[in-house]
C-alpha cells in the first residue's frame, strides 16, 4: 500500500500543513506531529496511573509491560523511532489509532511501564502497511531498544490485540488529526497561565496566589 500522503490531502490541506505530514517536509526539521502525539499520549499515562493509583487498582498485565519505566521520555522515544526509522510522518497517525484498537480491545490502561513498547510496535505495523519502504523488525528492534525475539513477541499479540484490523479509511485518519489539533490548543491554553506567572514572578519575588492556584490545577 502507498503512503497516506496522498489519500489524506482531502483532511484539511492547512492542518496536513500544520502538523508536518507532506511527504515533501520531511526531512526538513521535525514534523509537529511528534510533540502533539507525545503530549497526549503523556497526558494519558499521567490521567491514567493517577486513577489507577487513587482507586488502588491495578492494570492487567501483557507482554508490553515492563518491570520499571523506561528512561527515556515518551517525546524523545519517538523523535529517536522517527529519526532512526526513516518512516513517513503519517505513520505515527496511524500508529496512534492503532494503540486507540489495541486498547479499546484489550481493556488495558496506557501507562509508562507498556507505552513504549506499544509505541514502537504500533509504529513498525504502521510503517509495514502504510509506507511503500520499510526495515525488517531486527533493524525495529534496535531502534526501540529491545531485543528481535521479543518485538516478534510484540507485533503477533498487537496484532491479535486489533483483530488484525491495519485498515484506517481517509475519514479516521482525518478525526485522529483533528484530535490532535486539538490536544494542541488545550496545551496551549495550559502554557500561557504559566508563562504568565513566570513574567509575574520576574517583577516581584514576592509570592503570587493567582500563580500558585493556576498552576496548581
Amino acid at each position: 500500500m502507498g503512503s497516506l500522503a496522498v489519500e489524506t490531502e482531502d483532511v484539511s490541506s492547512d492542518m496536513y500543513l500544520s502538523l508536518g505530514l507532506k511527504e515533501t517536509d520531511k526531512g526538513v526539521g521535525v514534523p509537529r506531529v511528534l510533540s502533539l502525539l507525545s503530549s497526549l499520549l503523556e497526558r494519558l499515562v499521567q490521567r491514567n496511573e493517577t486513577l489507577l493509583e487513587a482507586n488502588h487498582l491495578k492494570d492487567v498485565v501483557t507482554v508490553f509491560h515492563g518491570l520499571r519505566a523506561p528512561s527515556l521520555s515518551v517525546r524523545k522515544y519517538i523523535d529517536r523511532i522517527f529519526k532512526y526509522s526513516g518512516c513517513s510522518p503519517s505513520c505515527f497517525v496511524v500508529a496512534q489509532i492503532y494503540v486507540d484498537r489495541f486498547i479499546q480491545h484489550t481493556e488495558i490502561k496506557l501507562t509508562s511501564l507498556n507505552v513504549h513498547r506499544l509505541l514502537i510496535t504500533s509504529i513498525m505495523l504502521a510503517a509495514k502497511f502504510v509506507d511503500d519502504a520499510f526495515y525488517n523488525n531486527a533493524y525495529y528492534a534496535k531502534v526501540g531498544g529491545v531485543s528481535t525475539s521479543e518485538l516478534n513477541r510484540l507485533e503477533m499479540s498487537f496484532l491479535f490485540g486489533v483483530d488484525f484490523r491495519l485498515q484506517v479509511s481517509v475519514d479516521t485518519f482525518g478525526r485522529y488529526c483533528r484530535l490532535l489539533e486539538k490536544e494542541a490548543a488545550e496545551t496551549l491554553q495550559i502554557e500561557r497561565p504559566m508563562q504568565a506567572c513566570r513574567i509575574k514572578e520576574s517583577w516581584s519575588n514576592k509570592d503570587d496566589p493567582a500563580c500558585a492556584s493556576t498552576i496548581a490545577r
